[in-house]
Order: C-alpha cells, then structure tokens, then sequence
C-alpha cells in the first residue's frame, strides 16, 4: 500500500526556524526531510546514546575550528535537466493527464507542474540557515573573537559566509570590525583543505565510478512502473522518475515545499537516499580506490591539529572556513569515522543501520565544529570534541575517548591520527596516490 506524505505548507516553512526544523508526515516515526541524504535540509544531528551534550561547568572552551556547509542550493547544471526534461514531458501530455482519475498524491498533475528552479546557486532558504547559524555561532562562543572568514571561491560558498558573517556579526559587519573576508581558489592549481580532489589528477578518472548508476538500474525501474499504471498514457521513463525524485528535493530547497515528494513510497524515498550516500562514499570517502579518500581528507586533519597545537600568539581564538559536502566526508573519512564494514554495495541491500548517513552527516548548511577546551578537575590537559550538526560526534578512534562526552584529550588525538599529519601536498604519498 502507498505510503502518502502529508503535503508541506509554504506557511509551516514559513513559521518554523530552518535550524533544526522537521516537518511532519502522516506516518508516524518517518521523517521525509530527514532522509534526502546531502540533499537534506539542515537539522540537528541525532545524539549518540549515552553521550551528553554539555561539557562540564568548570570546563572553558578556549579554540574552535568550523568547517561549514553551504547552504540549500538549487540543482546543479547536470541535474537539472532531469528536472526540466520531466516538466516538459509533462506539459507535452497535460491532455492525457487532464483525462485520468488520478490518485490523491498526483492530484497536483491536473494544475500543471511547472519548475522555477535555477542551478548551482544559494536558495532563500539556503541564505536564512547560514544567517541563522552566525546569529546561534555568536551566542555558543560570546567569549571567543573571530578575526578571519575564508571561503572556498565558488558562488554560493562565498554568499554562505557573508550571510553566516551577516547573523554573526551584524550587517554592517565588514565596515565595523578588522576582520578579514579572503577566498580560496576551487581549481586544479591550488592546494586546499576544502577541496582537496582538485588537485589530485587520479581523484578525476576515481569520480567516474558507476555505483549510483548500478544502485538506480536496480530501484527506478519500479518505481517507473508503478508510476506508469497510476498515469497511463504518459510513458514516463527511469529519467523522468530520477527527475522526480530531484524536484522533490530541490523544491524542498528552493521554496520549503514540493507536490512530488507526496508521489513516492517511504521505501522509494529510503533507496533515493542510499543513492546518495552511495554517491558520496564512492565520490569523497571510503568507496574511492585505495588509501585516496583518507589522504586526500588528511589535509584538513593536519590544518586541524596544526591549529590547536599551535601555542605561539598567531594562533586564532575562531576559525571560519566554508567550503562543501565533500569537505567534511573527506575529513571523517581521513579520521576513521561513519566507516561501514564491509563498505556500502552499489547491489544493495540497503544497510537500514549503515555509518555513512548523509542525512545527518552533510545535509544542506552543515556545520562541522571542532572544539579545544580544558577543564580545572573534570580532564587533565587540553581536550578535543567534535560537533558535527549541533550534536556530540565521539572521537570513537582515540586509544582513551571520553564515553560520557565523546571527547578525548588532544595530544591522544593526535597520536591516532599520525598518519594524516605525516601527509602534505605534493609529497610522495601524494603524489602516488593522485598520479601527479
């Protein structure tokens, strides 16, 4: 039996935060938004059993690295025509569809489907989660000065940070304070802990794997044949049923509603999912050949352990750095961290209790945040946690990790991750690795 999801109001989006916002379905215990992998809109992350989220009262943060997603963005350039191909099938048999007795979830079809969306940049929603995240960054770190922002230079990351910069800061931001707004190019000549591939010439011929092409052979095909018996006469294909698919995610980002997402099954929207986690494992983690996924995110590793082991007074209270998805998968996958054995199969079956979990780990606005901190009795020595999307991430492959919080001491850390911080750009493990 179908599975109908209770249709999103634009005045639901409209009076509900975008930070850690979720929208109700009529079947209790499934949350749609929560389940459209990197293409999810920002929520908080579900927090491990047994770990707490405060750190204890006589612990002071005193350094934080933030690693930041941007925001919700419209379609990119090679997505959108599955989009736009759909509506313009669409269009092409409104006569057919004018004629059909429709179920209640295609009821929508009879007025047209018709697609606004852009491509590649930030949305409205995407600008209020990163003005909302500045405003709460500044009320969890009131003690903490910032005094640079660096953005991977790519459209939509630059206008995250501004918008982050404009909730942290206020609106006059740049003309009242020191701070210092710089970029970091995005191309294949410039060294880069945020996008670390695109220096690496084997990443580009590794990109071309085909595990969500093999994962959508198997679980569109049904779904187009279902769709078919329910509109007669429009012969949708596998490409339509994808395009589908990414109208229900990216009207959710672009405009907080979509018609289609009413139109799939819970277990469609979950294979939609795993397609999208299988496309950033084999992409920007564990799925890539070889050790190339933890060398390319060991860059950032390093970055970090550099900066919270630095001692000398050029070492910055805040860092703000924006960048991608594929940041932060790069970086857990350097760390050991949402790790599946055996790695996740482009021939299913779909792991219900698998690691990697876009959803939670790089929705759209996520928010990796790396806190140093020391405590006068609860630790000894300076300590590290991660939150990863306002909830405790724990530093599972520390030798000692803290069970109540996640955490572990700093110098434990960096003794783990020996292995990332014996790596940099252009040396030999580099270079064999990329083939540069």
């Amino acid at each position: 039996m179908m599975m109908c999801f209770r249709k999103l109001t634009l005045s639901l989006v409209l009076t509900l935060p975008l930070v850690g916002y979720a929208f109700p379905t009529e079947k209790e215990g499934f949350n749609l938004v929560g389940h459209l992998g990197n293409l999810s809109p920002y929520q908080k992350a579900p927090v491990p059993n047994g770990i707490k989220e405060e750190l204890p009262g006589d612990c002071k943060v005193e350094q934080v690295m933030l690693m930041h997603r941007h925001g919700s963005r419209f379609p990119l350039a090679s997505e959108l025509p599955f989009i736009t191909n759909l509506v313009s099938k669409l269009s092409n048999h409104s006569s057919t569809i004018q004629k059909l007795k429709l179920e209640p979830e295609l009821e929508f079809l009879k007025s047209g489907y018709v697609s606004t969306l852009g491509h590649d940049d930030l949305t409205g929603p995407g600008r209020k989660q990163l003005f909302d995240h500045g405003v709460a960054f500044r009320l969890n770190y009131p003690d903490l000065q910032a005094t640079s922002i660096l953005a991977g230079l790519q459209d939509r990351v630059v206008e995250s940070a501004q918008w982050f910069a404009e909730g942290y800061f206020g609106r006059s931001w740049s003309g009242l304070n020191s701070t210092v707004f710089s970029t970091i190019p995005e191309d294949s000549a410039t060294p880069s802990w945020i996008t670390p591939s695109n220096t690496c010439k084997g990443w580009q011929y590794a990109f071309g794997n085909n595990l969500t092409i093999e994962w959508g052979t198997l679980y569109i095909p049904p779904i187009t044949k279902r769709l078919n018996k329910l509109l007669p006469g429009v012969n949708l294909t596998n490409d339509d049923i994808h395009g589908a698919l990414y109208a229900c995610a990216y009207d959710l980002a672009a405009h907080g509603v979509s018609p289609w997402c009413n139109a799939f099954e819970q277990s469609e929207i979950l294979d939609f999912e795993y397609e999208l986690d299988l496309l950033m494992v084999g992409a920007f983690g564990y799925d890539l050949p070889g050790k190339m996924g933890p060398v390319l995110g060991a860059l950032f590793v390093d970055k970090l352990i550099q900066r919270f082991t630095d001692t000398s007074s050029s070492a910055q209270q805040l860092y703000l750095e924006f960048g991608h998805d594929t940041t932060i998968d790069f970086a857990l996958t350097a760390l050991g961290f949402a790790k599946d054995t055996p790695l996740l199969s482009a021939k299913g079956p779909v792991r219900a209790n698998r690691k990697w979990r876009t959803s939670t780990q790089v929705p759209f606005a996520a928010q990796m945040v790396w806190e140093k901190f020391t405590c006068s009795s609860s630790f000894k020595g300076p300590q590290i946690r991660l939150l990863l999307n306002d909830s405790p991430f724990p530093l599972s492959t520390c030798k000692k990790m803290d069970r109540k919080f996640g955490s572990c001491a700093l110098n434990d850390f960096v003794e783990v991750n020996k292995a990332s911080t014996s790596i940099s750009w252009g040396d030999s493990t580099w270079n064999s690795t990329c083939g540069n």
